[in-house]
Order: C-alpha cells, then sequence, then structure tokens
C-alpha cells in the first residue's frame, strides 16, 4: 500500500535552536529551554481551554531530517536498529512528538519549557498531556534501557541532517 495522507500545517514552533546539530535529543534533556508555538490564525480558535493543562504534546514535522531508512544508528547507540525501535527523526514519515510544559498563552502564542525543536519547525497538531491517559506502569525500555543514563548530555550530532 504506497497511498500518501497530506497534513495542514497548523503552526510554527519557535525556539533558540537555529539548525538540528546541537539540540538535546528528548524534552527531558531540555529542561528550563524556552520557546513559543504560534498557531496560525485560522486555527486558533482549537487552543480554547489548554490554558488549563500544565503540559501538552507537540506533533511536528522533522523538516530537516533526511529521507527515512528502516535501518539506523541512533543517538545513544553504535548499534544498528530498526528506525521504529527507535525515536531518530529520519523516519518513512518524519514525524515527531515531544511532550513540553505549557507556560502561558496569549492570544494565538503558546509559551512552552523543555523544548527539543528545532527553530522553524511546522506544527501539525497538539494535544493534552494527561497523566492518567499517558504513564504506563511495568514499562519495559528495550535496548534503551542500558542507554537511558546517557540523555542528559545527548545532543543532536547531524546524522540524519540533509546536507547541504
Amino acid at each position: 500500500m504506497d497511498k500518501e495522507i497530506a497534513f495542514r500545517i497548523i503552526g510554527i514552533v519557535h525556539s533558540p535552536f537555529k539548525k538540528p546539530v546541537g539540540v538535546p535529543i528528548q524534552p527531558a534533556a531540555a529542561e528550563g529551554v524556552k520557546g513559543t508555538v504560534e498557531v496560525f490564525e485560522g486555527f486558533a480558535e482549537g487552543l480554547k481551554g489548554i490554558e488549563g493543562f500544565s503540559h501538552i504534546y507537540l506533533i511536528y514535522y522533522f523538516h530537516l531530517a533526511k529521507g527515512g531508512s528502516l535501518l539506523v544508528k541512533p543517538y545513544m547507540d553504535e548499534n544498528v536498529r530498526g528506525v521504529f525501535a527507535t525515536r531518530a527523526p529520519s523516519r518513512p514519515n518524519r514525524i515527531g512528538i515531544s511532550i513540553v510544559k505549557l507556560v502561558g498563552v496569549e492570544g494565538n502564542i503558546l509559551h512552552v519549557e523543555d523544548i527539543d525543536i528545532v527553530d522553524g519547525t511546522p506544527l501539525l497538531d497538539i494535544k493534552p498531556y494527561v497523566p492518567e491517559f499517558d504513564i504506563r506502569e511495568g514499562c519495559k525500555k528495550g535496548w534503551l534501557e542500558e542507554n537511558v543514563h546517557k540523555l542528559p548530555q545527548a545532543r543532536d550530532d547531524g546524522r540524519f541532517v540533509e546536507k547541504e
């Protein structure tokens, strides 16, 4: 099945990161990094009630990542893994997700923290983070079990970026 689906960009993510290299690879490693999410005016009405949440999911398009391979060498590991067993940005559908802290709302602008997203990234969707919906007990971390301790220092090294 080789069908295509089109998405509408609903906004743009703004962050201090002007290119992928050096960006923390997960929001947990970007603690305190501030940014904004500009929701386009045509979608601003959809923000009604969002101010009551402390955290939100940002779903976005990895616009600077190179085309996806099914096998990748992920950050924090030296072994080649299947892309679906990683959070690598270079994937068949270059969709990313991040849970960020929502610190304020001004009209169509969301002020966020713990952002691990490159400035100018196209936003596809926003969803509220609800611990009762999203936290699961007894989770296994697969190959990351022995590597997750590397997260605080892990940064994008450019391996998944299209070369200019």
